[in-house]
């Protein structure tokens, strides 16, 4: 059992360092990315087992919502404001249910510590919480057990499922096609512009609503860079750091570099190929930049957007948060539009990060947890909350053309941009693409975020040749 236990408690720190590594591809939202990382060292692994057995993670915050007489649950998240959200649906559940009343202390924990913490009850059959926050990089490893770890939601989703989008929900779904994770957000790829910054240069909306294709977004980006006329300014950047611009040229062809549950991994796609040789001609046309730090969603990203030295790029829906909490003074600037396509009539967008929150099965009461989980993040009533107050896109697609919750000009999001989110997110509800999280997904994201990409973008390696020393890497894991 310990060796056992040492291998899985090893696999999750891979996948730790691997979000640190990776960035935002699979990072959480509303935490940093160096909440995560783990530390390295120089220890054997029985000795990283033995540290991780004795020593007990220091909760950051904990807090009990419910009455005394209800029956008892934790809940562990790596996130304060998601235990602050279950907490408000928690009080709203106990009003409505009175005769299935429930109290529950939220502990929230570092993102490290949490899910390593998770997996060693998992594997040892005890100490595990009936509900926790499972962020997508960790789902394989949360998921090696599946239903002798986690409880199902199949049925206590079915008041919520018909509303729900299927695409997000696959992604959350274990190797046996029953549903163990309740998502947060659809977290569907979107084109963000300012559209302050064009305008200067002749720009206008029209132009950016025109765009359709990837060769429409070169031709617009070699317009705005021609008439900047300035070093240092350029229409997007590119990244080393994250696989989202990978993800999303995968989703419009349909393939999926992992394989799925039973398929061989496979990152010599065309569309990968396709998107790395158009980044590299950006590149060598001054058209992008390498994103600074390697992506857009960290400090150094948050700065190039605000110095206004690119105009454009893709990222989640999530991302609006960042304006929020990191740019609030480009309030009105920033203008969003569906992704271009290589083909016309492709899918447009792909569904990336997100938590998928589960029940164990050694929670006290399963279907009563699992009830109360999928009222809190699927239901109307739930959805509504995370939106206000988390400012993700719903997966209840019922709301997106509801006036009053798409359309809320009191919403701090509905105003920040030029034009309402969620009539982007309704235009493409059937265009988004699914590429799964599975054993070999932190491999992949490794592979491609700490060598192929630097090499191709930063060093301007041949793409084929890149890919295939990447997938000849990736092969030995599996």
């Amino acid at each position: 059992m310990k060796k056992k236990l040492v291998s899985v408690l090893i696999s999750a720190a891979m996948s730790v360092t691997l979000l640190a590594g990776c960035g935002s591809v699979n990072a959480p939202e509303g935490s940093a990315v160096t909440d995560g990382a783990a530390e390295e060292g120089t220890g054997s692994a029985e000795e990283a087992g033995e540290e991780a057995e004795s020593t007990e993670a220091e909760p950051e915050a904990v807090t009990t919502v419910g009455p005394e007489d209800g029956t008892k649950m934790q809940m562990w998240s790596f996130v304060e404001a998601h235990n602050t959200f279950y907490a408000s649906m928690l009080e709203k559940w106990n009003e409505q249910n009175p005769d299935r009343q429930i109290q529950i202390t939220f502990t929230t924990y570092p993102y490290s510590d949490m899910h390593q913490k998770l997996i060693m009850s998992l594997q040892t059959g005890s100490g595990a919480p009936d509900l926790c926050d499972v962020e997508m990089g960790q789902v394989p490893n949360v998921y090696e057990g599946v239903d002798q770890w986690l409880y199902p939601l199949d049925e206590s989703m079915t008041p919520y499922a018909g509303d729900m989008l299927q695409s997000r929900l696959d992604a959350y779904k274990g190797e046996d096609g029953k549903q163990y994770g309740a998502p947060f957000h659809v977290g569907a790829t979107v084109m963000y512009w300012n559209m302050a910054e064009l305008e200067k240069y002749g720009i206008t909306q029209e132009d950016v609503d025109n765009v359709v294709t990837w060769d429409d977004y070169t031709a617009l980006g070699k317009k705005y860079v021609e008439a900047v006329g300035q070093d240092g300014k350029y229409f997007t950047s590119v990244d080393t750091g994250g696989t989202d611009w990978l993800w999303l040229a995968m989703a419009e062809y349909g393939d999926d570099w992992t394989g799925g549950f039973d398929g061989k991994a496979n990152v010599e796609l065309e569309s990968v190929k396709k998107m790395l040789n158009m980044q590299q001609s950006w590149l060598n046309d001054k058209i992008a930049e390498v994103s600074p730090d390697g992506h857009v969603d960290l400090e150094a990203g948050y700065q190039n957007i605000l110095d206004h030295n690119i105009v454009s790029f893709p990222k989640a829906l999530w991302y609006m948060s960042r304006f929020k909490n990191y740019m609030p003074d480009e309030k009105g600037n920033w203008y969003i539009t569906k992704c271009p396509v290589f083909e016309a009539g492709q899918n447009c967008s792909v569904g990336i990060g997100g938590t998928g929150t589960v029940v164990t099965q050694q929670s006290s009461d399963p279907k009563l947890a699992a009830d109360f989980l999928c009222f809190a993040k699927m239901s109307p009533e739930g959805e509504k909350l995370i939106w206000e107050d988390l400012g993700f896109d719903v997966c209840n697609t019922s709301l997106w053309e509801d006036e009053a919750f798409a359309h809320d000009d009191s919403n701090y999001y509905n105003t920040f941009f030029r034009n309402y989110p969620y009539d982007v997110l309704n235009s493409i509800k059937d265009q988004i693409g699914t590429i799964m999280t599975v054993k070999i997904s932190p491999t992949i994201n490794e592979q491609m975020c700490t060598t192929t990409l630097n090499e191709v973008l930063e060093n301007g390696a041949n793409v084929d040749d890149a890919l295939s020393e990447a997938q000849q890497a990736i092969e030995l894991d599996e």
